[in-house]
C-alpha cells in the first residue's frame, strides 16, 4: 500500500468533508477474518477520490446506491469517481484478523484458550478494519455496531450498550481522526468506577483477574487524581464520555490514547512483584495517556509532523501531573536517568531530526520518529519553555488553542499564536533553535581562579544559537552541595562567579533543566567515583551518569572510568532507577561491546551479589538488585538454588517472572536444556510463559536453538508479534559471540526479506533487536553501511539498521581510543 505523502492528504482535505462513520464488525466468522461493514457520509468539492481499504476480499461497494467495480482495488486503494455534492458510500468487506499488534489484533491466551481482541489504528492501520478517508485531518463523528459471541464483552470510543445477545450498539462519538478508532472485545475480566461524573473501567484477560483485582485501585487512584489536576490546569472538561483503560495482549507501545478507550500494554497488570519504579512508570503512562485527551485527542494535529507537539507535550504533563497530584514522586528521576539517556542518544544519531520534523514526510516515514526526540527532547524543551513563559502565559496559550481549536486540527503555529495572544515574545527564533534545528550543544566547565567557565559547542553540522538556563553546582567530598548560582548561557562561553573553596566535583545543570551534552571537567572526573555516591539528589546523580555515558559513547571518556563510578555506586545505591538504568548502560554498551566480557561481567556480578547481603530485604532496591545479579551471575548452582527455594534473601518471593529470569540465565549458561524449559512452561502455562520460553530456548547455546530461532525471525510469517521480540532479545550473547558468528552475514543478507511477511511497526522493531550487537568488527560494519545504502530495503528496517551501525561504530571507536586487554 503506497503511503499516503502530504501533497495528497492536502489534496484530499480540500476536497472533501467527511460528516459520519458507521462501521459495523461482525466477530463471529472464525478465527481468520472478520466481517466489516462500512457507511460514510461526505461532501465532496470534486467529481473524484480515493478510499483507503486493505481487505481480505472486498465484497461490494455503492456510491450513492450505485454500484463500484470492487476490481479497481490497487495496493490498498480504491478509486471513486462521479461524486457529487453529498454522498453516501456503502463499502461491505471481510478483513484479517492481525497478529502484529496493528489492525484488529487477535490473541489467544495459552493459559485458558479464550480469544482477545483489540483495534489499533494508528498510522496507516485504520484501513485493515474499516473502509476509510484515513488522514488526520479527516476528522468525524463514529457510530459502531459489533456482533460478538455472547459471552464478550465490547468496548470502544462511545458508550457500548448490548441491545441483545452478541448485539452490541456504541454512543455516537465526538469528530475523531481515524487513527483514534478502537474496539476491544473479549471475554475480559472488568471493574468499573466513576469519578467527578465520569465513567470509569478497566479490563484485562481472565487469566490476569487476580493481578487487576490487586491493581486496579492503583490505577483508578492516579485516574482520578490526574482528572482532577487536568481540569484544573486547563479549564476544560474531559469530553468524550466514558473513560475506560484497557489492558490488552502483545501491545507494541506503552498505550494508546484512543479517546474514551485508552488501549495499554499488559504487562502492566502486575502477575508477579514490581518495582516502585514500575509502579511508578505505569503512574505517568496514565497520566501521559490522559493528557492526549485534551492535546491530540480534542484537538489534534493536521499532519504527522506535528505529531512531536502530541507526544512531547504528553510526556511533559506526564511527569508534571503525576509528580504534582499522585504518590509517585520520583518523576524526574526517571526522566533523567531513562527518557533523557533515550534522547541523548537518539539525537546524535545520523538518523537525528529536527523535534518539529520535516513536514514533507509521508505517513509511513513519520513513524520513525515516534522516537527519544519527539518525545524526552521535546518534553525537556516544552518545560524549559514552561520556565522561561511561566507558568499564566504557557497555560494561557495552551487552553486557548484546546478551546479554538476542540474537535477539529491545529497545528504548531497555531499554538505559537495562542501563546503570543497570552504575552509570549521571541518564539519565532526559540522555535528554530531549539525544534527546527536538530542536535544538541555540548557544555563543559572550566575551573577558575574566581568560579568557573562555561563554554558552549553547537555541533558542526547542526549549527544553532540555542540559550541554556540552569543551575551549576559544586559538591564537596561528602557529598555535600557547597556552592551553586543559576545560568544564562545565551555565549559560547561564559564566566560563572562561584566559590569552590572545599569543592570536589563540579556539575553543570545539576537540576537537569536544559538540553545539552555535560561534560564534567578534570577534577572532578579523578574526584567522582568517591564522590557521587554520596550526592544526595537523584536528579544530580543522574546528571552525572548522562555525562558519563555520553562522554564514553563519543569517545572522549575512557570506558574503565564510567565502569568504575558505577561499581562505586552500586554498593550504597537508594533508587531502583538508578540501579536499574547503570547496569543496564554496563550490560548494553561495556561490557562484551568495548570491555572485555568475562573479567568485567565477574567485577560487575561481585558487587551485585555483594549488595544483596546488605539492601533492605524487601525493598524496591533489593527487587533491581536481584534481578541484576541474576543477569550478570555465572554461578549456576546458586541459580538453581533460588529456582529450588534455598538461600533465597529475606524479602523475595521467587514467582513466576523470576523464576524466567533465573531460567534464561540458566539458558545461557548452558546449564539448562529444551526440557527444562518445558518443565518451567508447564509451571507457567500463561501466553506470558509463551514468551519467556521463546526467549529462553534462543538464548541456549546450541547450534539447534540457534537455528530454530532463526526461522522464527525470518522465515515465520503466522508468529505473535511478542515472540518475535522474545526470540530476537534472546539470540545474541557475547559469551555465545562463536556459535553466532555465521548469522551476523546471514542478519544483513535476510532481514530485508521480513518486510513481506510483517507490516508497520512490527518490521523495524525486530529487526532492531535482531541485530548482531556484539560483532564489534568492521566487516560488520561494511555489511550495514551497504543494508542502510540499499533503498531496496524498507525504510523501516533501514532506520533501526542505521541506529544500530552507529552503536557499533561507537564502539569501535572506543576500542580504538581506548584498548583494553
Amino acid at each position: 500500500m503506497p503511503s499516503l505523502t502530504v501533497d495528497g492528504a492536502l489534496t484530499r482535505a480540500a476536497a472533501l468533508t467527511v460528516h459520519s462513520y458507521d462501521v459495523d464488525l461482525d466477530l463471529t466468522r472464525g478465527d481468520r477474518v472478520f466481517g466489516s461493514t462500512t457507511r460514510i457520509a461526505f461532501s465532496a468539492a470534486g467529481d473524484s477520490t480515493w478510499l483507503d481499504v486493505r481487505p481480505d476480499e472486498l465484497l461490494k461497494v455503492t456510491l450513492n446506491g450505485a454500484p463500484v467495480d470492487v476490481a479497481g482495488l490497487n495496493d490498498g486503494r480504491l478509486e471513486l469517481t462521479g461524486l457529487t455534492a453529498d454522498n453516501e458510500l456503502v463499502v461491505d468487506a471481510t478483513m484479517l484478523y492481525s497478529n502484529d499488534g496493528e489492525g484488529l489484533h487477535r490473541s489467544v491466551d495459552a493459559a485458558d484458550g479464550l480469544v482477545y481482541l483489540y483495534a489499533m489504528s494508528f498510522l496507516e492501520a485504520a484501513p485493515r478494519i474499516f473502509a476509510c478517508f484515513d488522514q488526520p485531518d479527516l476528522k468525524a463523528p463514529y457510530r459502531l455496531k459489533v456482533t460478538a459471541p455472547t459471552e464478550w464483552i465490547v468496548l470502544g470510543n462511545g458508550a457500548a450498550k448490548q441491545v441483545s445477545p452478541g448485539r452490541w450498539e456504541l454512543a455516537e462519538t465526538k469528530p475523531l481522526s481515524t487513527y483514534f478508532v478502537t474496539l476491544v472485545a473479549g471475554p475480559y475480566h472488568q471493574l468499573l468506577d466513576s469519578h467527578d461524573g465520569i465513567p470509569l473501567g478497566v479490563v484485562a484477560r481472565q487469566s490476569l483477574k487476580d493481578a487487576l483485582d490487586r491493581e486496579a485501585a492503583d490505577i483508578f487512584e492516579v485516574t482520578k487524581q490526574a482528572f482532577d489536576e487536568f481540569h484544573r490546569l486547563f479549564g476544560y472538561r474531559y469530553p468524550f464520555g466514558e473513560y475506560h483503560q484497557a489492558f490488552v495482549p502483545e501491545f507494541n507501545a506503552g498505550a494508546m490514547e484512543n479517546p474514551g478507550c485508552v488501549t495499554f500494554r499488559d504487562s502492566m497488570v502486575f502477575r508477579s512483584a514490581a518495582t516502585d519504579s514500575e509502579r511508578s512508570n505505569r503512574a505517568r503512562t496514565i497520566v501521559h495517556e490522559m493528557a492526549h485527551q485534551w492535546f491530540g485527542d480534542t484537538v489534534t494535529m493536521k499532519w504527522w509532523n506535528d505529531l512531536w507537539l502530541n507526544e512531547s507535550f504528553a510526556e511533559y504533563m506526564a511527569h508534571r501531573v503525576s509528580t504534582t497530584a499522585t504518590k509517585y514522586a520520583d518523576n524526574w528521576i526517571d526522566f533523567a536517568f531513562i527518557r533523557r539517556w533515550w534522547g541523548l542518544q537518539a539525537d546524535q544519531r545520523p538518523s537525528t531530526h529536527p523535534v518539529a520534523a520535516d513536514p514533507g514526510k509521508d505517513a509511513a516515514a513519520s513513524l520513525d520518529d515516534f522516537d527519544g526526540i519527539s518525545y524526552a527532547k521535546g518534553a525537556a524543551v516544552l518545560k524549559q519553555l514552561a520556565a522561561y513563559l511561566g507558568d499564566d502565559v504557557f497555560l494561557a496559550g495552551v487552553n486557548a488553542h484546546i478551546e479554538s481549536n476542540e474537535f477539529g486540527n491545529a497545528t504548531f503555529a497555531d499554538l505559537v499564536a495562542k501563546w503570543t495572544e497570552a504575552g509570549a515574545t521571541g518564539l519565532d527564533g526559540w522555535a528554530q533553535a531549539w525544534l527546527r534545528t536538530p542536535g544538541l550543544d555540548t557544555i563543559s566547565a572550566e575551573r577558575t581562579a574566581t568560579g568557573v567557565v562555561l563554554r558552549r559547542t553547537a555541533p558542526a553540522q547542526y549549527p544553532a544559537d540555542r540559550p541554556h538556563k540552569f543551575t551549576i553546582g559544586a559538591y564537596d567530598a561528602a557529598g555535600q552541595l557547597v556552592a551553586s548560582a543559576p545560568v544564562l548561557l545565551d555565549a559560547d562561553e561564559v564566566t560563572v562567579e562561584l566559590d569552590l573553596t572545599g569543592a570536589a566535583v563540579v556539575v553543570p545543570d545539576c537540576a537537569d533543566d536544559t538540553w545539552a551534552k555535560i561534560r564534567l571537567d578534570a577534577d572532578t572526573l579523578e574526584q567522582l567515583a568517591g564522590v557521587l555516591p554520596k550526592i544526595e539528589d537523584g536528579v544530580t546523580r543522574a546528571v552525572v551518569l548522562n555525562s558519563l555515558r555520553d562522554a564514553t559513547n563519543d569517545g572522549e571518556l575512557d570506558p574503565r572510568i564510567g565502569f568504575a563510578a558505577v561499581l562505586a555506586a552500586l554498593p550504597t545505591e537508594t533508587s531502583d532507577i538508578a540501579v536499574g538504568s547503570m547496569v543496564s548502560w554496563v550490560q548494553t554498551h561495556l561490557i562484551g561491546l568495548v570491555l572485555p566480557y568475562e573479567e568485567y561481567r565477574a567485577q560487575l556480578s561481585a558487587v551485585l551479589t555483594e549488595r544483596l547481603s546488605t539492601v533492605e530485604a524487601g525493598s524496591s532496591v533489593q527487587l533491581m538488585v536481584l534481578r541484576a545479579a541474576i543477569r550478570t551471575t555465572a554461578d549456576a548452582d546458586l541459580l538453581r538454588g533460588w529456582l529450588a527455594g534455598t538461600d533465597v534473601p529475606d524479602g523475595i518471593t521467587v514467582d513466576a517472572d523470576l523464576r524466567w529470569l533465573i531460567t534464561l540465565q540458566l539458558a545461557r549458561l548452558g546449564a539448562i536444556d529444551d526440557a527444562g524449559i518445558d518443565a518451567e512452561l508447564a509451571r507457567d502455562t500463561s501466553s506470558e510463559g509463551v514468551v519467556h520460553a521463546t526467549r529462553c530456548r534462543a538464548a541456549l547455546p546450541t547450534a539447534e536453538a540457534k537455528e530454530r530461532a532463526w526461522t522464527q525471525l525470518t522465515t515465520d510469517a503466522d508468529v505473535s508479534n511478542y515472540e518475535l521480540y522474545a526470540a530476537a532479545e534472546g539470540f545474541w550473547h557475547p559469551a555465545q559471540a562463536e556459535l553466532t558468528a555465521p548469522y551476523v552475514e546471514r542478519f544483513f543478507a535476510e532481514i530485508p526479506g521480513t518486510e513481506k511477511l510483517r507490516s508497520g511497526w512490527v518490521v523495524a522493531r525486530a529487526a532492531a533487536l535482531a541485530f548482531p550487537v556484539y560483532a564489534v568488527d568492521e566487516a560488520t560494519a561494511r555489511l550495514a553501511a551497504g543494508l542502510v545504502a540499499d533503498e531496496a530495503v524498507s525504510a523501516g528496517i533501514r532506520r533501526s539498521v542505521g541506529d544500530r551501525a552507529d552503536d557499533l561504530n561507537r564502539a569501535l571507536a572506543v576500542r580504538t581510543a581506548y584498548p583494553v586487554g
